[in-house]
């Protein structure tokens, strides 16, 4: 790869390689891709994509991990009308860097197996024969997010030891996790890998087995948890997306198009990252021994109606018909406004996500002998019966690899209806879509409510 043999390849406007010389498409099946495929290398995808959403010629310095060596190559990505160009100039190659010595601060007797990870966090190596037994293809996952075999777990104070060291750049320890496909809990550490600028390049790093957990009083974990969140996350993604949304509104003067919708793009990932950052803020809270919620009158119509106002224009966008049919007359449940304006967000919020372009989402209510209930029901692929009771569980989705949520809004909701005296029932099968139904201890008509 060092002998001067440029390499090349053409993208289609949705980033699948389409054509590739010999030498580069061996390199993209090396890393486990194939032609009509989203590229597998991340550093060259990362690349393809900028100068495509841009519309710019992008070129740079990028290093490649290559079965035993690594790649410095020049890298040179220009657009067209159809898609983009590529072409690489491997310019040096040089042994893989390795860990030297343990790569956990303080080791358990000795890791069960190592990986590694670029600075995008997508595995770049794995012993091949780590997933015999252990419900998983090994070489598969070569390319794909860190995310995609492990679960993260958070720690006791709320914290994620490696995200917090991916944004440091930092080496890090004590990262509890689980490995999916019922693989079993495990604990992960690495050091931060460097290249031969100093840029950070990603980790190396081991599995060790599950550390034993320790208890910690309620309001010592919320006290931590929440000033942790105020000072990593919370202020770092309101900058973000305050910064973001400037740049889209254009408030500046004119600017090009692509780094308006470009913009748009990060301020919607820091509101989804914020979004993840309360729902971790609201695990602290009904998880506490002391959680309460206020008992007030709430009329479900009025709520659902305002929790379908909230969703009016994403289900445009998205082609799926909010019905909202019968919502006129009222409905009064015991609970508390806001965490029913909550769940039904939630609940609502999921079948957007699932519907089909052309669906349907109804919203309705019913009195259920002395429950009044609200229900939300979709046109989605359904949820099999032996998932229906995993979706309530903490950070759970059935597919991963599916665009969504964090794997917390089920949870939580649950949990809120339970602490109002209700619960939140599911009916589904495949191909038939889900109906989540909201249940509430029903209020006599004779009381007004909110």
């Amino acid at each position: 790869m060092t002998d001067g043999r440029l390499l090349t390849a053409r993208f289609d406007q949705h980033d699948r390689l389409i054509a590739a010389d010999p030498d580069f498409a061996a390199l993209n099946e090396r890393a486990g891709g194939a032609v009509g495929e989203l590229l597998a290398i991340p550093q060259l995808a990362t690349v393809v994509r900028l100068a495509r959403r841009l519309r710019i010629l992008v070129q740079r310095t990028v290093v490649i991990a290559d079965a035993e060596a690594d790649l410095e190559c020049w890298v040179r990505a220009n657009p067209g009308s159809d898609g983009v160009s590529l072409s690489v100039s491997p310019m040096r190659e040089r042994p893989a860097w390795r860990a030297t010595g343990s790569v956990h601060a303080a080791p358990p007797p000795g890791a069960l197996w190592l990986w590694e990870a670029d600075a995008t966090l997508r595995l770049t190596r794995l012993p091949s024969e780590i997933g015999d037994g252990r419900g998983f293809d090994a070489p598969s996952l070569i390319g794909k997010p860190l995310t995609d075999l492990f679960t993260l777990q958070p720690d006791a104070a709320g914290g994620m030891p490696l995200l917090e060291a991916l944004a440091m750049q930092r080496d890090f320890d004590r990262q509890a996790a689980v490995i999916r496909n019922g693989g079993g809990s495990v604990t992960l550490a690495a050091t931060a890998r460097r290249n031969a600028a100093g840029v950070f390049a990603g980790f190396v790093g081991g599995v060790f087995p599950a550390e034993a957990t320790k208890a910690t009083p309620a309001e010592d974990v919320a006290a931590t948890f929440n000033t942790r969140l105020d000072g990593i996350l919370r202020a770092p993604l309101t900058r973000i997306i305050a910064s973001a949304d400037s740049i889209n509104a254009a408030e500046d003067g004119p600017i090009d198009p692509h780094y308006v919708d470009y913009a748009a793009d990060i301020a919607s990932a820091g509101r989804h990252l914020m979004g993840l950052v309360d729902d971790l803020a609201d695990i602290e809270a009904v998880e506490r021994d002391d959680f309460t919620i206020l008992t007030e009158p709430v009329d479900l119509a009025d709520v659902m109606r305002r929790a379908a106002g909230l969703f009016a224009v994403r289900a445009a966008d998205a082609g799926v018909t909010l019905d909202t049919q019968g919502l006129d007359a009222p409905l009064v449940a015991s609970g508390e406004f806001r965490r029913v304006l909550q769940i039904l967000v939630n609940l609502i919020g999921n079948a957007l996500r699932y519907s089909p372009r052309g669906g349907t989402v109804w919203l309705r209510i019913q009195r259920d002998g002395a429950r009044a209930v609200a229900i939300v029901a979709d046109q989605g692929k359904g949820i099999a019966p032996e998932d229906q009771a995993r979706v309530f569980e903490k950070f759970a989705r059935v597919d991963p690899r599916e665009p969504g949520g964090s794997g917390l809004g089920l949870y939580i909701s649950r949990r809120l209806a339970r602490a109002m005296g209700g619960a939140i029932e599911l009916d589904s099968a495949p191909g038939e879509g889900a109906r989540f139904m909201l249940a509430l201890p029903l209020v006599p008509a004779t009381v007004t409510a909110r």
